[in-house]
């Protein structure tokens, strides 16, 4: 892991925010990188985080988590999903390119597929960044005091 992530992560984890509201960011940009969207992967999680008043830090470092050497297996596990669902038999998906002239021939079944399987991925990824946050905060003396003083106050998720 790059230092760049390793100090994105952290400044995540160190957020002066409730846990569920950092961990709710991250999990719909997790989403959003399972989309057959490429390239406005980016642009979507910021109108997302504007649209549902997420935190923009979180929510474009989730839509970053679908990497150049993960997007191929899971555009073929979405495609193969979404014909399953479809009731048509499961077949690779081959494909000269990620542009969507090349994807809209299989739109149906990738947005199907790629739709229950960002969710799966999003929901695994909230309580994965939530238990996170929780577990950062538990060690680092200042976010003891935040955690603290939100139990207190009652501060919840902000919507």
């Amino acid at each position: 892991m790059t230092n760049k992530w390793r100090q994105r992560i952290k400044q995540i984890l160190s957020l002066d925010s409730h846990p569920g509201h950092i961990a709710v960011g991250f999990a719909v940009g997790v989403f959003i990188s399972f989309t057959p969207f490429f390239g406005i992967h980016t642009p979507l999680a910021i109108a997302a985080a504007f649209l549902f008043r997420l935190n923009k830090l979180t929510c474009i470092t989730g839509a970053w988590v679908n990497t150049p050497l993960t997007v191929f297996p899971a555009l073929g596990i979405s495609y193969k999903l979404g014909r399953i669902l479809r009731g048509l038999p499961p077949q690779p998906l081959h494909i000269k390119g990620l542009e969507w002239q090349h994807l809209k021939g299989h739109a149906t079944s990738l947005l199907l597929g790629s739709s229950i399987l960002g969710f799966l991925a999003a929901v695994t990824a909230y309580f994965a960044c939530y238990y996170l946050v929780v577990r950062f905060r538990k060690n680092d003396e200042t976010q003891v005091e935040l955690a603290r003083e939100m139990e207190v106050t009652g501060e919840d998720i902000e919507l």
